[in-house]
């Protein structure tokens, strides 16, 4: 998927691997990668260069504004607090996604090659049987898809891993559902990798970003 997909109103992710990404070159997306081990700060500029594409395409105005975080590392655009922004990477697969008057969280996951019990038992609580009669790397996909849901409702939060999203109940297969506020989808028919997205049901456009 490298066409942006258009997943609610005004909610667009798209994904790339990094070695196809030219990476940012923002002086403030450089700045924050300095600290960082080069193999680290190479896939976050990849990101965030991934990121300023999909801005480019739906909302070329932001394409270069400054990103800033809040206290608990949320991303968003400086002076656009209206517009939802969500980076994920994983083993050079990256995603990214963009929201106009909602809060926004997309992950991406390449799956292991096995999973513990104990692992799948912490994710999926009481539906972890249902992997039993799975391959090994099949298992290990399933529990990849239940995580991206889980952190990408974390990350539409604000909460991260503080928000303990093993504790939200995802069944496997499946491809949406809900959590307080947030609707997650699991975009199963789009992406060969396990990719989800969550966002608030409910927009609310400023008259400068709708």
């Amino acid at each position: 998927m490298s066409v942006p997909l258009l997943v609610a109103d005004r909610l667009w992710v798209t994904t790339a691997t990094a070695d196809r990404v030219p990476p940012s070159t923002q002086p403030g997306d450089l700045r924050r990668a300095q600290a960082m081990p080069e193999w680290r700060a190479r896939e976050f500029l990849a990101g965030r260069g991934l990121l300023r594409q999909l801005l480019a395409t739906v909302r070329p105005a932001l394409a270069g504004a400054d990103l800033t975080a809040d206290r608990r590392g949320k991303p968003g655009l400086r002076g656009h607090p209206g517009i939802g922004i969500s980076v994920s990477h994983s083993q050079g697969a990256l995603a990214a996604g963009v929201a106009v008057g909602r809060a926004l969280g997309v992950d991406v996951q390449r799956p292991g090659a096995h999973v513990t019990p104990s692992f799948a038992r912490r994710l999926l609580g009481d539906h972890a049987g249902r992997l039993a009669a799975l391959p090994p790397a099949r298992a290990a996909e399933e529990v990849a898809w239940v995580w991206t849901a889980q952190e990408a409702c974390v990350k539409a939060d604000g909460t991260g891993l503080a928000g303990r999203p093993w504790t939200i109940d995802v069944t496997p297969g499946a491809r949406t559902g809900r959590w307080g506020t947030l609707r997650w989808i699991a975009l199963r028919d789009h992406s060969a990798l396990p990719l989800s997205c969550a966002f608030r049901t409910a927009p609310t456009l400023t008259k400068g970003e709708r």
